[in-house]
């Protein structure tokens, strides 16, 4: 059976690809070459593989490039968006700084309207008590006169019953006649003066405590303006510590230890030392209270503005540049900082307040300088063409410690730059989105 149809196989191979004979003639002889029809069959499928394999091998590698080449456009794209972001940041950030310095001013000038209206009130004050102290003489005059007004009746009543007893009483009791009508003419007329005495007392009386409901009434209307602008004040306080505080905590620093350590720091006192004021009693006087609490919040804000200063918010270059390589893994190693790469020479500035502990070469860094900042956070700036800081030397956000450069382990010119907190890198990108949350 398998013969027979190995045979019809043949039979079927020799109809469709008949014996061919290649004949090969020289001078002296000729010579043929048998191609079998199952030789033919064999280079044909020979060829026909090959050939096949050649166009997959050319569709593959087309589809490749074709593949890369829409790979690069995407990452072009992308890198343009994110630079687009970034600048929309920056310009976001200015905004801010600017809103922030505007509030500032409002702020301030809110204050001395606040002093101001504090004088007016006390001014008010001492003249609603001087006028009190005026009623209170005026009073006690009136009381007074009225007491006299009433000695003289009685003593009137007393001459006029004498009189009314006869001649000889009247004469007993009084020198003569003439003596009583001088008597009774005097008494008239200090009653007169008594009586126009008690009417002006009267009405001075009552233009005082007309003006005393005039001061009264401008005090409430001084303490309902004191409490809008203090309502106003304490929301703004509270508005604008709101980012700095979300700023710190983004950047995995607490607070409260930073506020604490910058006041350690800046605590000191002295001068000469006046009487003693009397003491805030809780309680006792609200508006100095409120008054204290904004200014408690003014004083957080104060030690907040001094602690940007200190922690590495700000971005090391100020000139173009874009992001190459990002905080992490990378080629199978930790990659423990970021690298923005720019135009040589482009200057690099110091990100916060600091004193720079290294300024030279270091292994795979090339030009390097590393900057011991507050809070324990230590800031480095790699592959440096110049340095321009020494070791030891006090920096503040924003001076020049280098120039952008290629060296140690670099493919390009760039910045490697990296933030260490306790000894640990980590990633300068959560500093640096903290700080584009509020400036």
């Amino acid at each position: 059976m398998p013969a027979r149809l190995i045979g019809r196989f043949y039979a079927a191979l020799e109809r469709r690809l008949p014996e061919q004979r290649l004949f090969l003639r020289s001078d002296s002889e000729t010579r043929f070459i048998r191609l079998r029809p199952i030789t033919q069959a064999v280079a044909m499928s020979g060829f026909s593989v090959l050939l096949a394999w050649t166009i997959v091998a050319t569709a593959i590698l087309l589809m490749d490039s074709i593949g890369s080449g829409s790979a690069r456009e995407q990452a072009r794209r992308e890198q343009a968006n994110y630079e687009a972001r970034l600048d929309a940041l920056s310009v976001e950030r200015d905004q801010r700084a600017q809103e922030a310095v505007a509030a500032q001013e409002r702020f301030a000038l809110a204050m001395q309207q606040v002093s101001a209206m504090q004088s007016a009130l006390l001014a008010s004050e001492e003249r609603r008590k001087e006028l009190e102290t005026g009623i209170g003489v005026i009073q006690a005059t009136l009381r007074r006169t009225m007491g006299e007004r009433d000695q003289a009746l009685a003593r009137v009543t007393e001459l006029a019953a004498v009189a009314a007893e006869g001649p000889q009483a009247a004469a007993s009791a009084t020198p003569s006649g003439a003596d009583v009508a001088d008597t009774l003419g005097v008494l008239t007329a200090a009653l007169g003066r008594t009586a126009a005495e008690r009417d002006a007392m009267a009405e001075l009386a009552d233009a005082a405590k007309d003006e005393a409901d005039e001061i009264a009434y401008e005090k409430r209307l001084l303490e309902e303006r004191h409490d809008e602008i203090f309502a106003s004040l304490e929301e703004a306080v509270t508005i604008s510590m709101a980012p700095l505080d979300k700023m710190f905590s983004s950047a995995g620093l607490d607070p409260d230890d930073l506020i604490e350590e910058v006041r350690r720091g800046y605590s000191g006192q002295g001068g000469p030392l006046g009487p003693l004021a009397p003491p805030v009693v809780p309680g006792g006087d609200a508006s100095a209270e409120r008054a204290g609490r904004i200014l408690e919040g003014l004083d957080r804000m104060n030690l907040y503005r001094l602690a940007v200063e200190k922690a590495p918010f700000a971005m090391p270059l100020k000139t173009s540049f874009r992001y190459t390589s990002g905080f992490g893994r990378r080629w199978g190693r930790a990659h423990e900082g970021i690298d923005m790469a720019g135009a040589m020479g482009s200057p690099i500035l110091a990100t916060a307040d600091g004193t720079v502990t290294h300024a030279g070469w270091e292994s795979g860094y090339g030009n390097m300088v590393e900057i011991r900042h507050e809070f324990g956070l230590v800031t480095r700036y790699g592959h440096m063409s110049k340095v321009r800081v020494e070791v030891g030397q006090r920096v503040s956000r924003g001076d020049r410690i280098g120039d952008m450069g290629n060296t140690g382990r670099s493919t390009g010119t760039h910045l490697h730059y990296e933030v260490r907190t306790g000894g640990t890198a980590v990633n300068p990108m959560t500093f640096i989105k903290a700080a584009n949350n509020v400036f």
